[in-house]
């Protein structure tokens, strides 16, 4: 038997804008080398015929998935490091405050069963249909390393279809590449039941969540913004609320 799981509590999602749960229009979708008509994201519809939301359970976990990208490369600051002189470009490591100014934290409801595809028995069934693809993309086998590995996402695209054709699934349950510990969702359009918060609030240097995610990522905030923060709580603590 497949299996699945329900969201036992709201779901998170960080975006641009003020609209959290609406899907990204499809003019911003493009096609890659393997003919797949995507927005280039894990559980994306290779067939262009279906969009996907990407959420989760914990705030935390919506901070991890979105600043990795800024993680810092090991190797890079190796050799940076070698280099003499001053420091003349943006920190490594270091999130742009630009990045704070437009992002916006949506909350929802979301009902139905969504595939938990990290286990066995899902890998098993994917594996006759997956497998003849990954040995074409250079991947000697199917196994869960290639659900989670994030480089050949044409092979989860293809689990995602899949899943969508089976008709029984809202979307997929998967935990994060960063830690099992986070939870995420991706919901397929025209089968997901989401029912938005009406409150919808931006990002900010204080939130305890983010901390989370940059002690997972290794990152920070700019300098100023923690100066700041700091003179708020000073303030909160003298004034109160």
């Amino acid at each position: 038997m497949l299996k699945s799981r329900t969201p036992e509590g709201p779901l998170y999602r960080i975006v641009r804008g003020t609209k959290p749960w609406e899907f990204t229009d499809w003019s911003k979708a493009r096609t890659d080398p393997s003919g797949a008509h995507t927005f280039g994201n894990r559980f994306d519809d290779p067939n262009g015929e279906y969009r996907v939301l990407y959420a989760a359970s914990q705030l935390t976990s919506c901070y991890v998935e979105t600043l990795a990208r800024f993680r810092p490369d090991q190797a890079l600051l190796a050799e940076l490091k070698a280099i003499k002189g001053e420091d003349d470009f943006q920190p490594i490591g270091v999130i742009p405050r630009e990045w704070f100014e437009s992002r916006f934290i949506g909350t929802a409801d979301v009902k139905g069963k969504y595939a938990e595809l990290y286990t066995a028995e899902w890998v098993a069934h994917l594996r006759p249909q997956l497998q003849p693809e990954c040995v074409e993309l250079g991947l000697p086998d199917f196994d869960l390393s290639v659900l989670m590995q994030a480089q050949k996402r044409f092979i989860t695209q293809l689990a995602s279809s899949v899943v969508y054709d089976l008709g029984a699934f809202a979307g997929i349950y998967y935990v994060s590449r960063y830690g099992v510990n986070l939870e995420n969702w991706a919901l397929f359009e025209f089968k997901a039941d989401i029912y938005p918060s009406s409150k919808v609030r931006p990002v900010s240097a204080d939130d305890p969540a983010l901390q989370e995610a940059l002690d997972i990522l290794t990152l920070e905030v700019p300098r100023a913004m923690r100066e700041e923060s700091a003179v708020r709580r000073l303030l909160k603590s003298i004034f109160g609320e």
